[in-house]
């Protein structure tokens, strides 16, 4: 999609961490501010991954720094390829245009590389280098630094910080006590550093199966933070990794690896989500023991963009489309009703809109919920002024305008984009038969019904007033079709140009109309807060997809993925960039003009 990115003149936003990376940038305290965001691909990003996205790279655009995408890939079985490429595409989608020139990427195959700082190993990644284009930008993986994760380790044992326990995963819990009461040592805590030194290089080896032997931190089983007992640093999981393949048997845990990961690539702020908050001091604790060159990364943390009539949560949205596409009625991760990064690409919202609403989310430590409007209204307002103004009918009745002859065409003069600051127009073609919007017609109008009725008058966009003389119906009583008179007169440049009538509706010719099939997308969830019981299956919106074939005007047969489109008093559409063909025209609502929800099947 073509982004229009936010207006780079636009004063940036203020929140507790930027006044904290101001200060550091007032103290020189670092030569460069480098930031980044680490996902484990272990599932599709969502909107709420948008807001770590736009506080990661904003703060490091803000501040001519660095922000650097990593895998923290360090549980492969459940990670995969297809979750990387995924997390890749959707964050260059995400930052193109707005924050790419302060991407940190390696050239592709580069691994970390050692060199002495101080009389100490430091690792830094060969020839890392921010903003040389998206394109070639390939992520960090903390799997790439599995070598000097292990030799960190290592260290640990050397200091007698860390050990081998042979205590099984049900009884290390066991033995980790609760908050209220504290743990008891492992009875393998007081092992030599000679014993664990070999038996870690044992567990390296391949000799032990799974589970059978950890490495732990050599804490406080009785500290009040319950991450200090005597935490995992590694595991033993004989299965294949999607980076290093079978080279490795024994993989780090993620609170070891990541605030290491953030070491090696000279990390001065990692940005984290609240649920890490007690995590920080084993994440000191692993900087500080193992006495690394300065500056040393720090972690701080922000509340999560939780929006209503949504979930933010990889391990329910994995079983959501599990469930989903088993069932039929979700077609996978891309699914526009998602509220993945990639559904929501595919269904139509520009980039622009998603950064408009995550960082008008603001930055706080209060945990909350922001409601899904806001962020339908800043779609609303970037596709006002992105989208090209486009007529088609999604349920059409015919109607015939009898005082034109057959084969007449009177072009009729619309507006691409009146919020352009020069707007361009198209002719569109009025012929002696047309398709109007079934609901545009009421045989039996309600009260102060302003659109065509019998005998009525109301005026065709962009052409003309007419007047429905006859409503001709089928055997069972259907509406098949209308005749109706046109007012040529009323035209633009005509005499009775400026006759007022209370109604106004489109139209597309039925004669050079093309077909289209046409995916009327809704809210995926029927109530705010779907999984506050536990079972957010029950609460899908039945509602959130209508598929029908409309009539478009001929214009249309050249859209392209790359264009916005409001459709006339309707809402906004994409060519929905998996199944439409040439030959097959699919367009996606990405949303109405105006929020009908409460008045909606299923709404609040």
């Amino acid at each position: 999609m073509t982004v229009e990115p936010i207006d780079p003149a636009s004063p940036a936003p203020s929140d507790f961490i930027r006044d904290i990376v101001a200060q550091h940038v007032a103290e020189k305290r670092y030569p460069k501010i480098i930031t980044r965001f680490p996902p484990e691909p272990n599932g599709y990003l969502h909107i709420g991954h948008a807001k770590a996205i736009c506080i990661d790279f904003g703060i490091a655009r803000e501040n001519n720094g660095q922000c650097n995408l990593r895998m923290d890939d360090t549980n492969p079985a459940k990670e995969e390829v297809e979750y990387v490429d995924a997390i890749v595409t959707d964050v260059k989608w995400l930052i193109a245009g707005w924050a790419d020139h302060c991407l940190g990427f390696k050239p592709k195959g580069a691994t970390p590389a050692a060199q002495t700082v101080n009389g100490r190993p430091d690792y830094h990644l060969a020839a890392a280098s921010p903003g040389s284009g998206l394109a070639d930008a390939e992520p960090f993986f903390a799997s790439h630094y599995f070598d000097a994760l292990y030799a960190f380790a290592v260290k640990l044992i050397e200091q007698g910080r860390a050990y081998v326990c042979d205590l099984s995963a049900k009884d290390t819990d066991d033995y980790r006590g609760a908050p209220d009461r504290p743990g008891r040592n492992s009875p393998f805590r007081d092992r030599s550093v000679a014993e664990n030194l070999d038996l870690f290089a044992r567990m390296k080896a391949g000799e032990f199966p799974d589970g059978a032997r950890s490495l732990r931190a050599k804490i406080d089983m009785a500290a009040p933070n319950m991450w200090l007992r005597d935490p995992l640093l590694y595991r033993i999981r004989h299965t294949a990794h999607h980076q290093t393949g079978d080279a490795w048997c024994i993989y780090p845990l993620y609170d070891y690896a990541h605030c290491l990961s953030d070491y090696i690539e000279g990390v001065t702020h990692s940005l984290c989500s609240l649920e890490f908050t007690d995590h920080r001091p084993l994440y000191d604790w692993i900087l500080e023991s193992l006495a690394l060159p300065r500056p040393l990364p720090h972690q701080y943390e922000f509340s999560k963009l939780r929006p209503t009539y949504t979930l933010v949560s990889k391990r329910k949205l994995i079983h959501l489309v599990t469930e989903g596409v088993s069932a039929g009625w979700l077609s996978g991760w891309d699914d526009p009703r998602m509220p993945t990064i990639s559904g929501i690409r595919r269904r139509g919202v520009p980039a622009s809109a998603v950064r408009r609403f995550a960082i008008g989310a603001g930055v706080t430590k209060f945990i909350s919920t922001t409601e899904i409007a806001v962020f339908e209204h800043a779609i609303r307002e970037e596709l006002n002024t992105l989208a090209q103004r486009r007529l088609a009918v999604l349920k059409p009745v015919k109607l015939v305008l009898t005082n034109l002859a057959a084969g007449e065409i009177i072009a009729c003069t619309a507006t691409n984009n009146p919020q352009d600051e020069t707007p361009t127009t198209r002719t569109v073609h009025l012929t002696r038969e047309i398709f109007i919007e079934s609901d545009d017609f009421a045989e039996v109008p309600p009260p102060k019904y302003f659109r065509l009725k019998p005998g009525g008058e109301v005026r065709l966009k962009y052409a003309c007033i007419i007047r429905c003389d006859e409503v001709v119906k089928d055997a069972a009583g259907a509406v098949t079709e209308l005749r109706c008179t046109a007012d040529l007169t009323t035209r633009a440049g005509e005499p009775n140009s400026d006759r007022k009538v209370k109604g106004t509706i489109h139209w597309v010719s039925a004669t050079e109309c093309v077909d289209a099939e046409v995916r009327l997308y809704d809210r995926l969830f029927a109530v705010p807060e779907p999984d506050a019981d536990g079972d957010f299956l029950k609460h899908i919106n039945p509602h959130s997809l209508e598929v029908v074939t409309a009539k478009l005007e001929p214009s249309l047969k050249g859209a392209t993925t790359e264009q916005y489109f409001q459709f006339e008093r309707l809402g906004y559409f994409v060519l929905d960039p998996k199944d439409a063909q040439p030959a097959r025209l699919v367009f996606n609502r990405t949303i109405s003009l105006k929020d009908t929800w409460a008045k909606a099947p299923g709404g609040k």
